[in-house]
């Protein structure tokens, strides 16, 4: 069911719902573009809220605040507070403080707390660690950054040489936080071993991925269950347990570069997918055979940011999810409520 949509200024690229009470309800989305004349990437990000029980529909989706940024490749909540980081297209990495200043949805607004020159490339992933204390960012030229956060400070702690072209995903094992996966343009899905300085390479699957990979992310429930998605239209769930050699388990094509993956927040083995030219879909992937669940293709563009909401109504029933979606010509941001979840 549709709950709202609108335009944003940009193309838009990434969604984020803040995770963190009393936030839930703030939808940050992200853009990017390429302004040619300036020869710059300019982008923005809105925050929204979002009222699934309003009864006035135009209140369901309502822009509360906006903040002009270079162009936006990715950004993230920090897993402890609601601090966002951005990676742009200027090779910045950037930390935003959400707050409310008068107790009211109209004083919500983004302050800079902290920014750091990652690179001359472009920063086009950002990952944290699960105690909020590190960050990783993939860059364009093929680089890893490792990123302490002190008292909001933000200072480079390692770069690395981890692949031949773009980084388009890093990830943090959340179980194992000293390893860190990597997926490039290269066609690799590798692994790497924060212990040792310089990190250590755990594993390069070279041969797996027929594209370059574009996400990586874990089943929150089974650590050792890992899916990455890729340019090949592929979905991969990887059995992690013998780390050195990680066993493809199964697959599934989603007709489209899957460029995004998000796990449900209370539901366990159903996962969230933007699929590129193929819209979005939510896939189930349990100890059976992967499975399309739904799709939705309400997008007209490129199918790039996808999140849920996490919230008390969720967590209590998984049929009451909210999704936000965007897709990046068209501008266009969705938040909609899935229709088969009910069957779980």
């Amino acid at each position: 069911m549709d709950l709202g949509s609108c335009y944003l200024g940009g193309n838009a690229d990434a969604v984020e719902f803040c995770p963190h009470r009393p936030f839930r309800h703030v939808l940050a989305a992200a853009t990017y573009t390429l302004q040619e004349q300036e020869r710059d990437r300019a982008g923005s990000i809105s925050l929204f809220s979002v009222d699934v029980a309003s009864e006035d529909a135009s209140r369901r989706l309502q822009l509360l605040y906006t903040v002009e940024t270079a162009g936006i490749f990715d950004m993230k909540w920090s897993p402890k507070s609601p601090l966002l980081a951005q990676a742009d297209a200027h090779g910045r990495l950037a930390l935003r403080r959400l707050e409310q200043e008068d107790g009211s949805d109209t004083g919500i607004l983004l302050t800079d707390v902290s920014a750091e020159d990652i690179s001359s490339s472009m920063c086009l992933y950002v990952d944290w660690n699960q105690t909020a204390e590190s960050l990783s960012v993939g860059l364009s030229d093929g680089s890893l950054s490792l990123v302490s956060v002190r008292e909001d400070r933000l200072e480079i702690s390692e770069q690395w040489t981890a692949h031949q072209f773009e980084v388009w995903t890093c990830y943090f094992d959340r179980t194992r936080p000293h390893l860190l996966y990597s997926g490039s343009d290269d066609c690799c899905f590798s692994c790497w071993d924060l212990r040792e300085s310089p990190s250590n390479i755990v594993f390069q699957n070279k041969k797996s991925h027929k594209m370059g990979v574009c996400c990586i992310t874990q089943n929150p429930l089974e650590g050792n269950m890992l899916l990455t998605g890729s340019y090949d239209e592929f979905l991969r769930v990887w059995d992690m347990r013998f780390m050195a050699k990680p066993v493809n388990q199964k697959l599934i094509n989603l007709g489209g570069g899957v460029w995004r993956m998000k796990y449900h927040p209370s539901i366990a083995d159903v996962v969230l997918a933007a699929c590129m030219h193929n819209g979005f879909a939510i896939v189930k992937v349990g100890s059976g055979d992967a499975t399309v669940m739904e799709t939705y293709c309400k997008h007209e563009s490129l199918a790039y940011g996808a999140d849920w909401q996490k919230s008390e109504e969720v967590e209590q029933n998984g049929n009451s999810s909210v999704v936000a979606t965007c897709s990046f010509y068209d501008r266009l941001l969705r938040v909609w409520q899935p229709e088969n979840l009910a069957e779980l």
